[in-house]
């Protein structure tokens, strides 16, 4: 049971009480949380985490964010776009929700009504709650952001590829239903505004930073603490810069894109110290998986090697920043193994609100170690699902995989016969996988890993893709 705690893979979370007044904060203080999410950014972009200039484009207003707070470099994803927002969003690893997999056009999509968000437990817990960018959680009414726990929101229901389609003749031809950018408030229908095509690819992230500013500021002057979600559509493909910042940087589409992604991030922060809730608010930025490889808007995984869809560390490994002035230490930086369930986790500490107590969470509690009261994370690993595979599982600095290397990544690859074990200190770009000699010890603690979330998954058996509401979960 110890080590199930420590890895946190099995079992229900239980809300418990918090105190942390010796770091100058208590339960009764609930922060505003500011949370950015990037598309496809790779872990290799921003300045402070090797890009920057090396990308053709400063990043400035990230890497001060980075020294006011704490920067994580083995902060850990899910390996595509609607899994990795469904644990952000739910604590739950995505295989237990029925997301593990982006949807194809024309499916039932998205998170069941059964699922809690972190915006339904802060909402619960006296919160003003707002989306506002891309969601890919769900396109149909009953299943958009305001029914999942949102007061309000504004974006798109899908992804940014789709922007593409009305510039094709022939789906104008075939008379294709286009997705519109949308918004919608709780207890109402949301509804149409614009076809997302390639003009208002170029302009919907500057929308998406002026509607968040509007809604810090409302949630400020009603005197009631605010949940930001900020999803933006940057960088993912088609990679196109707003004209303000065409041609800005010399270097292109991309890099031009990653300069307006570093100055929409100014503007939000420059937002909520003019509103003057610096000390009260917590910002995070970070990204949903690694970068895409498709020319031109591939990106970079740093040191890592791979991509989003597999199960390499270009895939799991992203920015992450936190800043709480005069909570998390600033200009800190940790290796220790996070994972993006931890969020859910901590940010619900954080605020007092209650977890669910009638499923499984993967979530663990991170507050200490984000306050800067431990060293160490609550976590020791975790398993690596790409869709419905476990292709590998972390441990420490280990990596055990159970599939080969990925190119493809909408077909499955090889699975191996005997597990290959990567040490990602002295290996990190995983070139270098051994079979058992001479570090095959490390298969006891990583297959107890496996072996605890298969045992929970028996459990709590995961929600089918697809599955209409209501769900009711077996007994």
């Amino acid at each position: 049971m110890k080590n199930n705690v420590r890895i946190g893979t099995i079992g229900v979370v239980l809300a418990s009480a918090l105190s942390f007044t010796s770091s100058g904060w208590a339960q009764d203080v609930q922060p505003n949380i500011l949370f950015v999410l990037a598309d496809n950014l790779g872990y290799g972009e921003p300045g402070v985490y090797g890009g920057g200039i090396m990308r053709g484009a400063p990043t400035p207003r990230i890497d001060k964010l980075a020294t006011e707070g704490t920067r994580l470099t083995n902060f850990n994803v899910e390996a595509q776009c609607t899994p990795s927002r469904s644990a952000f969003l739910t604590g739950r690893f995505a295989i237990r929700s029925g997301t593990h997999s982006v949807p194809l056009p024309g499916q039932l999509d998205g998170l069941t009504q059964w699922e809690v968000t972190l915006a339904e437990t802060l909402s619960d817990a006296g919160y003003s709650t707002g989306a506002f960018g891309k969601w890919h959680l769900g396109s149909s009414q009953g299943r958009l952001p305001n029914a999942q726990g949102f007061d309000e929101w504004y974006g798109i229901p899908r992804t940014t590829d789709e922007a593409m389609y009305p510039s094709q003749p022939g789906a104008k031809a075939a008379g294709v239903p286009f997705m519109h950018i949308m918004e919608g408030r709780k207890g109402e229908k949301s509804s149409d505004l614009e076809v997302y095509d390639l003009e208002q690819r170029r302009l919907i992230d500057g929308k998406i930073v002026e509607r968040t500013i509007d809604f810090m500021k409302r949630s400020v002057e009603a005197d009631k603490p605010f949940y930001a979600y900020v999803p933006f559509t940057l960088v993912h493909f088609p990679a196109l810069p707003s004209p303000e910042f065409a041609g800005s940087t010399g270097y292109g589409d991309f890099a031009d894109c990653l300069a307006e992604m570093d100055a929409n991030v100014g503007k939000l922060v420059d937002a909520v110290e003019k509103l003057g809730a610096s000390d009260d608010t917590i910002v995070v930025f970070t990204s949903d998986n690694g970068p895409d490889p498709t020319f031109p808007s591939q990106g970079t995984s740093g040191p890592w090697r791979g991509y989003y869809f597999t199960h390499m560390e270009g895939s799991l490994c992203t920015p992450f920043i936190i800043r709480w002035t005069g909570h998390v230490p600033a200009n800190r930086v940790s290796n220790e193994i996070v994972h993006s369930v931890d969020t859910f986790t901590t940010f619900a500490k954080f605020s007092g609100a209650t977890i669910p107590q009638d499923r499984a969470i993967d979530g663990l509690d991170q507050s200490e170690f984000l306050l800067g009261k431990s060293d160490h994370s609550a976590r020791e690993g975790f398993p690596v699902y790409v869709a419905d595979r476990m292709e590998a599982v972390k441990w420490k600095n280990w990596k055990l995989a159970f599939y080969g290397e990925e190119r493809d990544w909408w077909s499955p690859p090889t699975k191996l016969g005997v597990p290959l074990i990567f040490d990602l200190i002295s290996d990190p770009k995983e070139e270098y996988g051994a079979t058992l000699s001479p570090d095959g010890w490390i298969g006891g603690p990583a297959m107890e890993i496996v072996a605890d979330f298969e045992k929970s998954l028996s459990l709590h058996p995961p929600i089918a893709p697809g599955t209409p509401d209501p769900y009711t979960p077996p007994k």
